[in-house]
């Protein structure tokens, strides 16, 4: 009697296929622009014609979709390391969490544009791939209920100050550190309106 198979290997091979599709797609969106991803130009990269696509996503939003998936699923992985290692005074864990999202997000501009603004036009993304984006949220809300900051208006302030310096960082000093410097300041800002302590 033949021992049953303890592997899917059908499975694997189709799950690295679409990885490698994915991470080519990345890799045009990098060096071309998200909006200039095409399927013809995907599947070139990865030696198949771009019909051969359709038998892994359906369309080039649905590339987009898994992509979106993929950055937010890599930055809730980041945020629960960020937030396990938390610092006592409510002042750091604001500026740790801050410091964290900014690193992840300004190291990416592909990614973060994917992430966080509307760079596609007419993509929305799937409620099973938005659902990274939302653990994520829920991870830094749970840092600052922590602090003892619940507000909503506090922690979309928070997320806006933090988003803005991101986006002047890219727009303007794209691997530098122009605005990556003036975050904790800003966090302290930020703190002193909310009346926590130095």
């Amino acid at each position: 009697m033949l021992a049953k198979p303890t592997r899917d290997r059908l499975a694997e091979r189709r799950l690295a296929t679409r990885r490698e599709i994915l991470d080519a797609a990345w890799q045009l969106a990098r060096k071309r622009g998200l909006a200039q991803v095409t399927l013809r130009d995907v599947a070139a990269d990865v030696g198949m014609r771009a019909p051969s696509l359709y038998s892994h996503f359906e369309s080039k939003t649905a590339i987009y979709d898994a992509m979106f998936a993929d950055a937010w699923s890599e930055c809730l992985v980041v945020m629960r390391a960020a937030a396990s290692s938390q610092p006592g005074t409510p002042r750091e864990a604001m500026k740790l969490i801050a410091r964290t999202f900014f690193d992840f997000s300004a190291s990416d501009l592909a990614r973060y544009q994917l992430m966080n603004q509307r760079t596609i036009v007419g993509f929305d993304p799937s409620a099973e791939s938005y659902a990274p984006a939302v653990a994520t949220l829920d991870v830094l809300r749970s840092c600052l209920a922590e602090h003892h900051i619940t507000g909503q208006p506090d922690i979309d302030l928070f997320v806006a100050i933090v988003g803005g310096l991101i986006d002047a960082q890219l727009a303007n000093d794209p691997g530098g550190e122009r605005w990556r410097g003036l975050l904790d300041r800003a966090i302290d800002m930020l703190a002193d309106n909310l009346g926590i302590e130095p």
